[in-house]
């Protein structure tokens, strides 16, 4: 019959004897701080690495346990120190690994199989920290040694894979599948890279597709505004609200459609302006005028708009010289885009057409300066 377990009993000290036991004496006056500061020395009970004595001395038990590691034969010594790199790899301490792996390969031993797997056991540890290039290199060394190790190129295989070089990711599974055509885990990967290439590949021809797609339509706007006779002309400050309004075909696969082009409207004698992303070339000012001068009562009320109606404004527009052409408001656009003298241009392929009431046009005409006009077209200064 077992005998029941007792607690150790509590030390009671005797006539004479001291009130702790000599163990513990020099202990009872320390903080717990100190007490683990002390603990901490010994190479059994350390957290970290602390290699004094306490007093800035050496520490005797830590160099001794260092010293112990490295006898034996290289072999030997190479071998404990794989051992222990396997023990952190285990515990995913894949740096600390990596250390001992190292000290292992430093160790410089003669036997080739262990050295290999030093490399090997090191690719595993820099392929799970994604150091991929480092693997690569750790499995080459490797098969260096051993150029039939399925392991190498399989690793060697992932980090390949992981830096999307698909087709040396491919070739090294194929050297592993020559050696194990039966290894399940290469045939699993090969799947997953072709699966993977396959989907980079057909994504970038549909970017190809795309780009060739968008070249295409450019050329076929560039030949419809061509066969039209209009001149764009492109500014040293283009207006913000054009980076998101385009020169556009109304279909674009046909040149003869409609041209659609974002539209300035500018009303000078009042320093205001509308902005129109849609205007199409078969529009008339007069339609323009209709559409931005749905205004509340209220609008019209300002005594600077009592002027403003379609009957009582008139459309200007630039000439390619600087100056300003009349045109009809019942006309189309592509009548003035398209006439040869005097020119009228696009501006960063959009309409600039002025609105002025017909009462203040004599006044604002003679205000007019070719030459600021023309400064203000190519001078971001101005």
């Amino acid at each position: 019959m077992s005998k029941e377990f007792e607690k150790p009993k509590r030390y009671v000290p005797g006539p004479g004897d001291p009130a702790l036991p000599p163990q513990l004496a020099q202990l009872s006056e320390k903080t717990t701080e100190d007490v683990m500061k002390e603990l901490n020395r010994s190479p059994f009970f350390m957290t970290q690495l602390d290699e004094s004595n306490g007093d800035g001395g050496e520490n005797v038990e830590l160099e001794a346990l260092k010293a112990l590691a490295y006898e034996g034969s290289p072999y030997d010594v190479a071998i404990n120190f794989k051992n222990q790199g396997n023990e952190q790899f285990k515990i995913k301490q894949y740096k600390s690994a990596i250390e001992f792996y190292n000290k292992g390969l430093a160790m410089n031993c003669l036997d080739e199989n262990l050295v290999a797997s030093l490399f090997l056991n090191r690719a595993a540890c820099n392929l799970e920290l994604k150091n991929y290039r480092t693997t690569i290199n750790d499995c080459r060394e490797c098969l260096k040694i051993n150029p039939r190790n399925v392991k190498a190129f399989y690793r060697m295989s992932k980090a390949f894979f992981a830096i999307e070089k698909f087709d040396e990711s491919i070739e090294s599974l194929q050297f592993s599948l020559a050696l194990d055509p039966e290894n399940l885990a290469s045939k699993q990967l090969l799947n997953q890279i072709e699966k993977r290439k396959h989907e980079l590949e057909t994504l970038a021809a549909k970017r190809e597709a795309e780009i060739l797609r968008k070249q295409i339509l450019q050329d076929k706007l560039k030949t419809a505004i061509n066969g039209r006779n209009y001149t764009i002309i492109k500014t040293a400050r283009p207006a913000e609200m054009l980076s998101d309004a385009k020169l556009s075909l109304e279909d674009p696969d046909d040149i003869e459609s409609q041209l659609i082009f974002p539209a300035m409207i500018i009303y000078p004698t009042t320093d205001e302006f509308d902005f129109v992303a849609s205007v199409s070339e078969l529009s008339s000012p007069w339609e323009i005028m209709e559409l931005v001068l749905q205004r509340p009562e209220e609008w019209f009320k300002d005594p600077k708009h009592e002027n403003f109606s379609p009957k009582k404004l008139d459309a200007y527009m630039e000439s390619e010289s600087g100056g300003l052409i009349k045109i009809g408001k019942k006309a189309t656009l592509n009548k003035a885009l398209s006439t040869l003298k005097p020119k009228i241009p696009l501006f960063d392929d959009a309409l600039k057409i002025y609105f002025v009431p017909r009462i203040d046009a004599e006044k604002w005409l003679s205000s007019w300066d070719k030459e600021v006009t023309l400064k203000k077209r190519y001078d971001a200064s101005i």
